[in-house]
């Protein structure tokens, strides 16, 4: 996904809430909101959430973050399909659940269908690290040692499906090397494993590998968006080390229930718009979180639409399992 799918002025997030409704019906919310979030604790889409809470809450009612990671986000979008759809019942989620029909052999509900889509709310991207003094001083160096190496090189992400993951997949596949996939209970754990040595190389979100890269610790070597993050600067993407077409862009949204009344699914896209883009941005960017440019239950549908059968294409492409 290239940033012209996520809009390119800014000026279109202001312009959208405007022109919609900024309040909700009068008796919402009418009880404590529940929060339901595809990662755990001190994962991105759970900062997102404690984030997000304060603004939410300002309506007066609690908002009640509820971690439920596993199953690339079905667990905790199955719990949000199910809710009663009255708004008091939301889901963060991110890329993991679009590409899950794609490597899950089963799952109880229609991404597609059982969700009003509320608004696309922030993006990142995942940087590829090297250990600190590694004889590694680029990507194109990396690519070599990979193709002298007969069983090539290993690198850690943080588990099977994971974005980390896909990244890995993806640049294996274009780079055409081999790579063994060395899966950890998350990012942190896998960031352990390079620091020790114990891996060649790793993909990682920028939250969790920012302190690491600042402190020298690790390495960045690139990053996997399609556009190059705030937070570095001067490292490239691998679209412009030469990967053409490299696109992995990251992203969170928020979500309700199918069928949710739409004054309720308006009012909250606008609260959270202004929020993703005023009071609370600095505080994203501290966790490597960035405003998208295209908000709103439209541009959500649209997104989610494009991105199931995209991800098929790539995860058939690149032979990616969740095994």
């Amino acid at each position: 996904m290239d940033r012209r799918s996520f809009g390119v002025k800014a000026v279109v997030c202001w312009a959208w809430s405007l022109a919609r409704p900024s309040t909700a019906a009068p008796r919402y919310p009418a009880r404590p909101i529940r929060l339901i979030v595809t990662g755990a604790a001190g994962s991105p889409p759970d900062a997102l959430a404690r984030i997000l809470s304060e603004p939410l809450g300002q309506r007066g009612q609690p908002v009640l973050v509820d971690n439920r990671p596993g199953g690339l986000g079905t667990l905790a979008m199955g719990a949000v399909a199910r809710a009663a759809p009255d708004g008091h019942t939301l889901g963060i989620f991110g890329l993991p659940l679009v590409v899950a029909p794609s490597l899950l052999p089963e799952i109880s509900y229609d991404i597609a269908r059982a969700f009003a889509p509320v608004t696309l709310l922030v993006w990142t991207a995942n940087v590829l690290v090297v250990p600190p003094g590694a004889a590694i001083a680029s990507v194109a160096e990396l690519v070599a040692l990979a193709q002298a190496r007969p069983r090539g090189l290993t690198c850690a992400h943080g588990g099977n499906g994971t974005p980390s993951h896909l990244a890995t997949a993806l640049f294996a596949h274009q780079a055409r090397i081999e790579v063994e996939h060395v899966p950890h209970k998350g990012i942190p754990a896998a960031l352990v494993a390079l620091r020790s040595r114990l891996v060649d190389f790793a993909f990682a979100g920028v939250a969790a590998a920012l302190p690491l890269i600042r402190s020298g610790q690790v390495r960045a070597l690139a990053t996997a968006g399609a556009q190059r993050l705030p937070a570095l600067p001067d490292v490239p993407t691998l679209a412009e080390l030469g990967f053409e077409g490299f696109q992995l862009n990251e992203w969170y949204a928020i979500a309700a229930p199918a069928g949710t009344p739409a004054d309720i699914v308006a009012w909250l896209a606008g609260e959270l718009t202004r929020a993703v883009h005023g009071a609370e941005a600095a505080a994203l960017a501290r966790v490597g979180l960035y405003p998208t440019d295209t908000p709103g239950p439209e541009a959500l549908g649209a997104l989610i639409r494009a991105e199931l059968p995209r991800w098929k294409k790539v995860v058939r492409a690149a032979r990616i399992s969740a095994d």
